[in-house]
């Protein structure tokens, strides 16, 4: 082999080459020590990190792995077997799986048979690497991860501390290769402080803070607000924000989250929530308050394009290295419960942050035992804290066994549900779509909430005229906002209004209608549906009726049944749907109904005994279990540009971003009928599962994607 000496004719050891630029593999192994050191000394474990670090690529002092760098071929030389197989024999419990994982994703702990596992790569036959001793010493690891005697489950804290070490490991090793691959022009950038954040913010709300007028909602907004600021300087812990609707609870978080950040000198607030729609709306209002360079979207939607401007932020949304962070929760307990590199590098950013888990009750139901697990490991050993942010309070008391006790944020939280109590319920039972069709022929500006994208199409079709509406999620998302646009102008200039719409309006969208309508579904659901009636208080709340029905053909969708049997069962017992004794009443029957199935796949039976199965585990940790498809809509300029890009040039990461403006998902049966009667065309071999409209006959305006020739139970968004 053709060796590249240096003047000590010592040879001379490549990690990557970039033209005739080289990193040695010393170099990296301390570049990437030094970063995953500093990254796990914020949960106090910099000796992991760096052990890690100096330890992942030493496979690559193999004569195989270098003849492959130096002569730039493509032979596949295992590299990372070799540090994983030291760990094990020094005995590193941990760095095994890191290391054995850091390029392919932390494998399950799985038997000798197993090539993949941690076991079988233990007996892996690999090339010899001992010329590493030249040049690395290995480091020496003096600290425990954590007090064993404090925790109810070791081997679940275990796992985490694994997985927490991991993200430390891979971030870092990322960031060392892209400072060398750029020649050190790394265009990161991480936004300002926490103390600057909060002067931006006290300097937005000072005025409202002079306003002791509780009499008043903006008064009470500022009481509430107040209290969030005064209980931000509090231990760290897991807090509730137990806030009604229109009580201001955006605002009063983030005066919460940065007050609490300042005092304890965290790195960042990462808001979790169920719906896009959502993230939009708060993160515009974080960007105005805070500025652009200080808020970081992070879903499927978002698209930052490869642009000077927007590059950070593109970067940024790799490891979340922003000191705000608005994202999903499948983004972030998908995350949290990945194996693969390109998922857990953010994880570490977790560590010392406030996390705003907002409309908390929408905490995925069958995953919601390893959720709050999770959310528990974070507060107690990350310090991190927690707020359960919602008007429908969920009772998870039980579920964080370690944590003493929750601090509610809400000052006088009972009094305040009274004062900002809006509307009256009504049951009106079972009824036709032709009695439904009847009631809103009559009505000026109502909103009707179904529980199907099928019937919400045939209500609209039923009752379409001048200023009848439909919204869901068979109309791709740009099409959405359109909607939103007209409905809202609409409604602010009292012209006539009538929505026909599924629960993607239950959140985040800032309406005000005279009545409401909605299907019966959660509790949660139904409070949600309210909160878009009469929002701002203009009308009397015995004017205001929100009326909860079902039609006489309902199919109830099997993910919504247990919710509607609860409802059903709790209505009977209370007047008032709202009251906060019928929530917590409600989530408690609702959980224990649930059962085993609060963990559907046993994801928490995986960790045990140090054997921790974490590839099948981030197999099983879907969020969305069904299966979709996606179909692009290409009715507009832009999006046929985008279409055109895609087929020409192939996929990117922006290109994909831009097109999901463009996207309907649909699912199982209806996806067969569209492809099999030729509605559907595959864009790319290399693109699983994205398909484009061609039969453009069967996209609406009106209500986007014609659900008529779906004979099953639609999705319910």
């Amino acid at each position: 082999m053709e060796k590249m000496k240096e003047k000590d004719d010592k040879m001379k050891y490549i990690a990557h080459k970039d033209g005739e630029r080289e990193q040695t593999i010393k170099e990296h192994l301390i570049g990437t020590a030094t970063l995953a050191g500093q990254f796990a000394e914020k949960f106090g474990s910099k000796d992991w990190g760096y052990c890690g670090g100096m330890l992942h690529d030493i496979g690559k002092y193999s004569e195989e792995f270098q003849k492959k760098i130096n002569e730039d071929t493509n032979n596949m030389v295992d590299h990372a077997t070799a540090g994983a197989q030291l760990c094990k024999k020094i005995n590193l419990p941990v760095l095994d799986y890191c290391i054995a994982g850091h390029h392919a994703g932390l494998p399950d702990y799985g038997n000798t048979a197993e090539r993949s596992s941690l076991c079988g790569r233990y007996k892996k036959k690999i090339y010899n690497y001992e010329a590493y001793q030249e040049e690395i010493k290995i480091p020496e690891i003096y600290t425990e991860p954590f007090d064993i005697n404090t925790l109810s489950n070791p081997d679940f804290s275990l796992s985490t501390f694994t997985r927490m070490i991991y993200s430390c490991l891979v971030d870092a090793d990322f960031l060392d290769t892209e400072y060398f691959m750029k020649n050190g022009l790394v265009e990161r950038q991480s936004g300002q402080s926490m103390n600057i954040l909060l002067k931006k913010l006290e300097n937005r709300i000072s005025d409202w803070l002079k306003n002791n007028d509780i009499d008043t909602v903006n008064g009470r907004r500022t009481e509430i607000l107040r209290n969030c600021i005064e209980e931000g300087k509090r231990d760290r812990g897991i807090f509730r924000l137990t806030v009604p609707t229109g009580g201001g609870k955006t605002i009063a978080s983030l005066a919460f989250a940065l007050n609490h950040a300042v005092k304890h000198h965290m790195d960042r607030i990462i808001y979790v929530v169920p719906y896009i729609s959502v993230i939009e709306q708060n993160a515009e209002v974080f960007r105005e308050i805070l500025g652009n360079e200080n808020v970081l979207e992070n879903h499927s939607n978002v698209d930052y394009e490869d642009s000077e401007e927007l590059r950070p932020m593109q970067l940024a949304s790799e490891n979340w290295d922003k000191p705000i962070v608005v994202t999903t929760n499948v983004q972030f307990f998908e995350s949290l419960f990945s194996n693969k590199s390109s998922k857990c590098r953010k994880i570490h950013n977790i560590t010392n942050s406030v996390i705003i888990l907002d409309e908390a009750q929408m905490l995925p139901m069958d995953y919601l035992i390893p959720c709050t697990a999770m959310l528990q490991e974070l507060v107690q050993n990350y310090k991190t804290s927690v707020v359960l942010c919602t008007a429908t309070q969920p009772s998870l008391d039980n579920f964080f066994g370690q944590i003493e006790n929750f601090v509610e944020l809400c000052p006088r939280m009972e009094e305040q549900f009274e004062f900002f109590k809006r509307v009256t319920y009504q049951n009106i039972g079972n009824i036709s779509k032709e009695n439904m069709i009847e009631r809103l022929k009559k009505e000026n500006r109502a909103l009707c909430i179904v529980n199907t994208r099928k019937r919400a199409q045939e209500l609209y079709q039923l009752l379409k005229s001048e200023g009848v509406y439909h919204l869901s999620t068979t109309m791709y998302p740009k099409h959405r906002k359109r909607v939103l646009a007209n409905v809202k102008e609409r409604l602010d200039n009292k012209d006539r209004c009538i929505l026909i719409a599924t629960s993607l309006v239950e959140a985040g969208v800032d309406f005000d209608f005279l009545s409401v309508y909605r299907q019966i579904a959660g509790v949660d659901s139904m409070i949600q549906a309210a909160g878009r009636c009469n929002r701002n208080g203009k009308k009397s709340a015995e004017e205001s009726k929100v009326y909860i029905y079902d039609f006489e053909d309902s199919k109830v969708i099997p993910s919504q049944q247990k919710k509607i049997d609860v409802t059903k069962s709790v209505v009977q017992d209370y007047e008032d749907i709202s009251d906060l004794e019928c929530i917590t009443d409600y989530f408690k029957r609702l959980y224990k109904f649930h059962g085993r199935n609060l963990d559907k796949k046993d994801i928490m039976k995986e960790f045990h005994d140090g054997k921790y199965n974490f590839a099948k585990v981030a197999k099983e940790f879907r969020l969305i279990e069904q299966e979709t498809k996606t179909i692009f809509i290409c009715k507009e300029p832009e999006a046929k540009e985008i279409l055109d890009e895609i087929k020409t040039k192939g996929t990117s990461k922006e290109r994909m971003r831009k097109a999901g403006q463009y996207c309907v998902q649909i699912y199982g049966d209806f996806f067969g009928k569209l492809n099999g009667a030729g509605m559907l065309q595959l864009v790319s071999e290399d693109i699983q599962d994205f398909y484009e409209l061609v039969s453009m006959d069967q996209y609406s305006e009106d209500y986007g994607l014609d659900y008529a020739m779906d004979n099953g139970i639609a999705i319910f968004v």
